[in-house]
């Protein structure tokens, strides 16, 4: 199914399948995912792509500094028929959101779409409402124009399951984007190939992907690795080490695969925990980014052999 989503998105976003495997490898595993680019690259695209092959309902939200927590929460408006106040929900009340340019708004609004990220749910007037089934947050900031931007503090960096870039496509790409959008856009044309149900199924069976403990070490002694390096002022959080197990059995389902092998480890381990890690500024002025850590470090530590588990 998974496979089936990667390529019916991969007709729209041409040339970006990695980009476009680690975004569904989130969606599975119910996390959200953080994308930094530049403007125009396809991050809007990218959002709608996987809400029209899913089905569900798509919202999108462009964050700006007079942004309140309410206009994404939602509010209570007072009915003058019914002589009471009603609920209207905000954006927030959909399967795929896209919250664009996520560093515009004031921390007030962020910590509001840090609830509905972590949660699953909204507070409105005191009142918590949950919010419907999947979930799925895309929020997108550029890496220019950084002036009057409020920079998502490190605690709510770390509420993403991985954060991704899209990049400017090669130049055949390129050449085919000018061909397939020379009278329609194909997103579109694009088809509906699950139901909501069917990838709530699929969440809950990426968590019975088989690990054995020596890849669960593994994991660890990757996360520990960042905590005593010394590159870095702070490393990842243990979420990071959940989401990386997590991430790894999504990555051996998209293979087909019953168990993970470290392998599956090595591939996602950058996208997870890249942005995670808090560089020292000697170690940004030499143009290094989190996820280089991140490769310098499974370099270092050892992989260990992982046969397939009886039964599987």
């Amino acid at each position: 199914m998974a496979n089936a989503m990667i390529d019916e998105i991969s007709r729209v976003i041409v040339g970006k399948r990695e980009t476009i495997e680690q975004t569904v490898l989130a969606l599975l595993c119910g996390g959200h995912v953080l994308i930094e680019d530049v403007p125009g690259v396809g991050k809007t695209t990218l959002a709608k792509a996987i809400s029209n092959v899913t089905g569900g309902d798509f919202r999108r939200v462009q964050f700006t500094p007079d942004l309140l927590p309410s206009d994404i929460t939602g509010s209570s408006i007072f009915n003058s028929d019914t002589r009471e106040f009603e609920f209207r929900p905000g954006p927030l009340f959909a399967n795929i959101v896209l919250v664009d340019e996520v560093n515009r708004a004031t921390p007030k609004t962020q910590s509001a779409l840090l609830e509905a990220m972590e949660e699953g749910q909204v507070t409105s007037d005191g009142i918590t409402r949950k919010l419907p089934a999947p979930f799925f947050v895309l929020a997108t900031q550029n890496n220019i124009e950084m002036t009057g931007t409020y920079p998502l503090p490190e605690a709510q960096l770390d509420r993403f399951f991985s954060r991704v870039a899209i990049g400017y496509p090669g130049r055949e790409s390129e050449m085919d984007i000018l061909r397939n959008q020379q009278r329609s856009h194909p997103v579109d044309s694009m088809s509906q190939l699950v139901e909501l149900d069917e990838l709530i199924k699929a969440q809950r069976a990426v968590r019975d992907i088989s690990i054995q403990d020596k890849v669960r070490e593994y994991v660890v002694d990757i996360v520990r690795s960042t905590r005593e390096n010394n590159q870095l002022i702070y490393g990842s959080s243990p979420r990071g080490s959940l989401y990386l197990m997590l991430a790894a059995q999504a990555h051996a389902a998209l293979q087909g695969n019953d168990f993970v092998r470290p392998d599956d480890v090595k591939v996602v381990a950058p996208y997870v925990l890249g942005h995670r890690l808090i560089l020292r500024g000697e170690v940004r002025a030499k143009g290094l980014t989190g996820p280089d850590i991140v490769q310098q470090i499974l370099s270092a530590v050892p992989t260990p052999t992982v046969s397939t588990p009886a039964g599987v």
